[in-house]
């Protein structure tokens, strides 16, 4: 390839404007360059929560955003993942204290399949009974908070650490708790996903069924 068509191909390409979903008030994430706007689909792009908010008490909460639209300059994203970093994580245990974690599966009330890992850090050391009823509690309140909010509204309860307090709340009466914090979130499948799985699932047992039907026929 020449030097001409190298030049000619650089010079194709154009800057799209990233931005956050509208519940995150369509804040500019950065930008981002392709020759073709199918090319942007699918790029992700990491900020954090402090960014977003010009708050830098808010920089140990990481945000990841998934490119979904483009439309003119402007490529628009939806929400795939949260989490804390590192750091923040670390600097929450003490010695002779506790750290109580959890994974919970959930589906919201518009069929979105997320993943939230909460995770509860005691005063001091609690025995493994205490433990359990902590862990039990967390899983108990991810699961009602899912079924009574759409994604969004989970993402904001997440976000906003109202969930994380909920859980304290309650918590806090089986053992003394230091903090509860909401580590990750991960959006594991959309509705359209979820749904050809359970269909994909139900053709299984159907055909399941109809198995055993002539299995028993033929013994007869």
């Amino acid at each position: 390839m020449s030097e001409r068509s190298v030049s000619r191909r650089k010079q194709q390409k154009r800057w799209y404007t990233v931005l956050a979903p509208e519940q995150f008030d369509r804040a500019e994430l950065g930008q981002t360059t392709a020759d073709e706007s199918d090319k942007v689909l699918g790029r992700t792009i990491e900020t954090t929560l402090g960014d977003l908010n010009n708050d830098a008490s808010e920089n140990n909460i990481k945000l990841t955003f998934k490119i979904n639209e483009v439309a003119s300059d402007s490529a628009y994203t939806e929400f795939v993942k949260h989490e804390l970093t590192r750091d923040y994580l670390r600097s929450l245990v003490r010695r002779g204290s506790s750290k109580i974690e959890a994974f919970i599966t959930v589906l919201t009330t518009d069929d979105y399949r997320v993943q939230i890992q909460p995770v509860a850090l005691t005063t001091k050391s609690a025995d493994e009974s205490q433990e359990q009823a902590i862990r039990r509690t967390m899983i108990d309140l991810v699961r009602e908070s899912a079924q009574d909010r759409t994604f969004e509204q989970l993402v904001d309860s997440i976000v906003e650490g109202r969930l994380s307090s909920a859980i304290y709340g309650e918590a806090k009466d089986i053992y003394p708790l230091r903090r509860v914090e909401i580590q990750k979130t991960t959006l594991e499948a959309h509705p359209e996903e979820v749904a050809a799985e359970e269909e994909t699932s139900v053709d299984v047992d159907e055909e399941d069924v109809g198995d055993v039907v002539e299995e028993d026929e033929a013994a007869e």
